[in-house]
C-alpha cells in the first residue's frame, strides 16, 4: 500500500487525481493540501507527495518532502530558473519524478520525436504546435517544452537561440536553424501538441490529443507508486515507463 497526499488537490488535476486513486487498491490518499492548508502537519503520514499545485509553490513542497524524507512527484509547470534550481537542490535528499507530462502516450510521443528527428535529419524544418484550454496559465505547455529540448537536443541547438515564438511581420525567410512554437488557447482543450516535420515535398506529423485528464493523473499515480521504492534522485516518466 503507497500512502499519497495530494497538493493542489481542488484544481482540476487535484480533483481527478482524487477520483483515479480511490479505484486503485493499492493507494491510499492519507491527506488532501490546497491553499491555506498545511502540508507540515499532516506529511508524516504519507510515502510519497504529488504535487499539482502552482510552480512557485513547488519548491517549498520539496523542501518539506526533503525534511521529512518524503517521495515526490512534481506536476506543476512553468517554473523559473531559480525555482528549478531550489527544487532540484533537493535530488540528494530524496527520489523525485519531476516530469512535463504523465500520460503514457505523451510519454511514448517524446520518445518518437527524438527518433523522427534522428532519422529525418537536417532537411526537415522543425515547428511545435500545442493547444489547451483558455484558463491555462503558462505558454508554452510544458509538454511543448520537453519537445522542444529533445528537438533542440537533437540537433544541436542551443533552444533559446533557435526558438520562434510565432511569427509577425517582415521576419525574413525560414532559416534552418529556427524550431517554431505555437501556443494556442481556446476552449476546454485538455491537451493537443503536434510536432511537424517539413521538408521539400513531404511533410511528417506526429500527434498526440487528450480527451480526458485522467489520463495524466494515472501516470502521476503510478509514478508514486514507482518513486517510493528509487534511491535519491531526480527521473521522469521515462525512467517509470523503461523507455530509457
Amino acid at each position: 500500500m503507497t500512502r499519497i497526499i495530494i497538493t493542489g488537490s481542488k484544481g482540476r488535476m487535484g480533483q481527478t487525481l482524487l477520483a483515479c486513486a480511490a479505484r486503485l487498491p493499492d493507494l491510499q490518499v492519507t491527506g488532501q493540501v490546497d491553499q491555506g492548508d498545511d502540508l507540515g502537519a499532516i506529511i508524516v503520514g504519507c510515502d510519497a507527495v504529488i504535487d499539482f499545485s502552482f510552480h512557485n509553490v513547488t519548491p517549498a513542497v520539496a523542501a518539506l518532502c526533503a525534511q521529512h524524507r518524503k517521495a515526490l512527484v512534481i506536476g506543476t509547470t512553468g517554473h523559473s530558473a531559480e525555482e528549478k534550481s531550489q527544487i532540484a537542490n533537493r535530488k540528494s535528499q530524496i527520489p523525485m519524478v519531476w516530469a512535463s507530462n504523465y500520460s503514457t502516450g505523451v510519454n511514448t510521443l517524446f520518445w518518437l520525436t527524438r527518433k523522427a528527428a534522428e532519422i529525418l535529419g537536417p532537411g526537415f524544418d522543425l515547428e511545435v504546435v500545442e493547444m489547451h484550454h483558455r484558463l491555462k496559465k503558462d505558454a508554452p505547455s510544458g509538454t511543448a517544452t520537453t519537445l522542444l529540448e529533445i528537438l533542440a537536443d537533437v540537433r544541436q541547438f542551443q533552444l533559446a537561440d533557435a526558438l520562434r515564438h510565432g511569427r509577425e511581420g517582415i521576419v525574413g525567410e525560414r532559416t534552418s536553424g529556427e524550431i517554431g512554437i505555437h501556443a494556442i488557447r481556446g476552449g476546454d482543450v485538455v491537451g493537443d501538441h503536434t510536432i511537424i516535420f517539413a521538408a521539400n515535398g513531404e511533410r511528417v506529423e506526429l500527434t498526440h490529443k487528450a480527451s480526458s485528464r485522467e489520463t495524466f493523473a494515472n501516470g502521476a499515480l503510478r509514478a508514486a507508486q514507482w518513486v517510493v521504492q528509487q534511491k535519491p534522485g531526480i527521473y521522469d516518466m521515462q525512467d517509470v515507463l523503461g523507455l530509457k
